[in-house]
């Protein structure tokens, strides 16, 4: 397995540099994109070292912890492109990103790899990663582009057509380029540490599988209970 050094790491950061340059010439927010950078490589490097711990500790509480952490930033994140950002919204948000994602969190982790005990850091951790930042990201375009479109003037029913199919266009995208556009993560980096690619498509398609759901499932919770309020 090749491993890389820290100076290599620092090398695989240089092909940021055009994109700082780009972001210079075409005078928009560089600043922001250097604390991205900056805050992309410090978080890594702080998420090693807390895994190391975490995966030292088979603590069914501190997993608990950290999985109720990881739902908090993510709904967080989610309602960042919104411009009504009150906490009944986030509630909504954090209500329907955590039903989805701990359902099929649950169901892979006890039912397709059977894992025992069910806690295991070093499995439950990366996978809710998975999990979150793609429903995440889905319900993040879903809360956005409702927005817009109510305050466009568009009926509620076909506000929220426009803002599921928005929401899912990311994921079936991935869906149709999968293996003959690109190799996801998951896959290349199983396959770059020495697995078979014939077992990595068997995890990636668990994977996939179980983004797709979370995704799904959170904006339809999610456009259930916008409906749901604006009723009242």
């Amino acid at each position: 397995m090749i491993q890389l050094s820290i100076p290599d790491t620092f090398l695989a950061l240089v092909p940021l540099l055009p994109v700082l340059i780009i972001f210079v010439y075409l005078k928009l927010n560089s600043r922001e994109l250097m604390i991205a950078i900056a805050r992309m490589a410090l978080q890594l490097v702080m998420i090693g070292y807390a895994l190391n711990f975490l995966f030292s500790h088979n603590d069914p509480w501190l997993g608990i912890m950290i999985l109720s952490f990881m739902l908090a930033i993510s709904s967080t994140i989610v309602i960042r492109p919104v411009v009504n950002k009150d906490k009944s919204r986030y509630l909504r948000v954090l209500f329907s990103l955590g039903i989805a994602a701990m359902a099929v969190l649950i169901w892979v982790l006890k039912v397709v790899i059977e894992l025992n005990p069910w806690y295991q850091p070093s499995y439950v951790i990366p996978i809710a990663g998975m999990i979150l930042a793609n429903g995440m990201t889905g319900l993040s375009i879903c809360a956005e582009r409702i927005e817009k479109e109510l305050a466009r003037g568009t009926s509620r029913s076909q506000a929220n057509l426009e803002a599921f199919n928005a929401a899912l266009i990311p994921q079936i995208n991935s869906f149709l380029a999968v293996g003959l556009v690109a190799l996801p993560g998951m896959m290349t980096g199983q396959i770059l540490s020495g697995v078979s690619p014939l077992v990595a498509v068997r995890y990636q398609i668990m994977v996939m599988s179980m983004i797709m759901a979370t995704t799904c499932i959170s904006v339809a919770i999610y456009l259930w209970l916008e409906q749901r309020n604006q009723l009242r």
